[in-house]
């Protein structure tokens, strides 16, 4: 079984899209895209300086388009489970049948605006605490007024709050422990961003969803979405709801998961899942990052994929099993 993933904020790299711009037609579907997103994606992708991308505003929609621009060069109907980190999920909601390409596109151009201004609304960051017992990191974090807004696997979480809460827990680490701030510009998934989830729900009310036509991983709880309304209601949850990757990830290990591959920009999400799903049972992996890693993509989906779609679906009994191990 084959799980493709959507990388999330923090992955992008400047220039990390000119490669794909030589693919046929890549260049006339980026400024197609564009006028979606309401950014010049050909800009951002190719010449913007690290500084321009790591504004929320741009790279939200830069992210979820680099993924859909790799994905229309794969055999996609061979995927059977579809899941990303963060923005990532549009991506990955698209892929999954759930939503066009160009509404998962318009909305990560909403979602990264309204996010944007919210942060500006007071001073607050994030910062990866890294190590340290699980239970006692947690008690850390909640100790300090902020927010465990990320819970991505083994001695993986971000916190998330008020910069002088962020300081604190830096300078009074629990054991083992450390702490690094990340160069991001507010709380996100957090009731911070409350003004950006009112936001995108006003704008996801007039767009009419699908079913997913694979299983769709909601970074929620790590369950599989059963219909196109769940899959708006949590995408507009996940603004201000904690991402969920390690919970994810345990589903792709209970579901048998033997291969996964990571679109464009590649690399963060593989070596979580490499991290957590290591040992005799470990999927094989492989990450796109230009064009020239597509042939390998091409070869794992003939592989580990399925042409059976009876088989790409999760049933709601399933999600309960899911829960009652979690």
């Amino acid at each position: 079984m084959l799980a493709v993933l959507c990388p999330g904020q923090g992955s992008q790299k400047p220039g990390f899209l000119t490669p794909w711009l030589d693919l046929p037609d890549a260049e006339s579907r980026l400024h197609s895209w564009s006028e979606l997103a309401g950014v010049d994606l050909v800009h951002l992708g190719t010449t913007a300086d690290a500084d321009e991308i790591r504004d929320t505003a741009r790279t939200q929609p830069l992210l979820v388009t680099a993924a859909l621009l790799a994905a229309e060069h794969l055999p996609m109907r061979q995927v059977a489970v579809t899941a990303g980190h963060s923005v990532g999920e549009l991506g990955a909601a698209a892929l999954a049948g759930a939503l066009p390409a160009e509404a998962a596109i318009t909305l990560a151009g909403v979602r990264g605006r309204e996010m944007a201004a919210a942060c500006a609304l007071e001073p607050t960051g994030m910062a990866a605490v890294l190590g340290g017992d699980p239970d006692e990191v947690l008690a850390a974090i909640s100790a300090h007024g902020l927010h465990a807004a990320n819970r991505n696997g083994k001695g993986q979480v971000v916190a998330a709050g008020a910069l002088d809460g962020l300081e604190k827990l830096a300078a009074e680490p629990p054991q083992r422990v450390r702490v690094v701030r990340l160069q991001v510009a507010g709380a996100f998934h957090t009731p911070y961003m409350a003004p950006a989830e009112t936001a995108l729900a006003a704008v996801a009310a007039g767009t009419t969803p699908n079913d997913p036509d694979r299983i769709l991983l909601s970074n929620l709880d790590g369950m599989a979405v059963d219909t196109g309304r769940e899959l708006l209601d949590r995408l507009v949850r996940q603004v201000t709801a904690p991402v969920r990757w390690d919970l994810c990830m345990a589903t792709l290990a209970r579901l048998g998961v033997t291969g996964v591959l990571e679109l464009p920009p590649a690399g963060t999400l593989a070596g979580l899942v490499k991290r957590e799903l290591a040992g005799a049972n470990a999927p094989e992996i492989v990450t796109v990052k230009t064009p020239d890693d597509l042939p390998a993509a091409r070869d794992l989906i003939a592989r580990h994929g399925t042409v059976d779609e009876t088989s790409t679906h999760m049933s709601r009994d399933d999600n309960h099993a899911g829960e009652a191990s979690s």
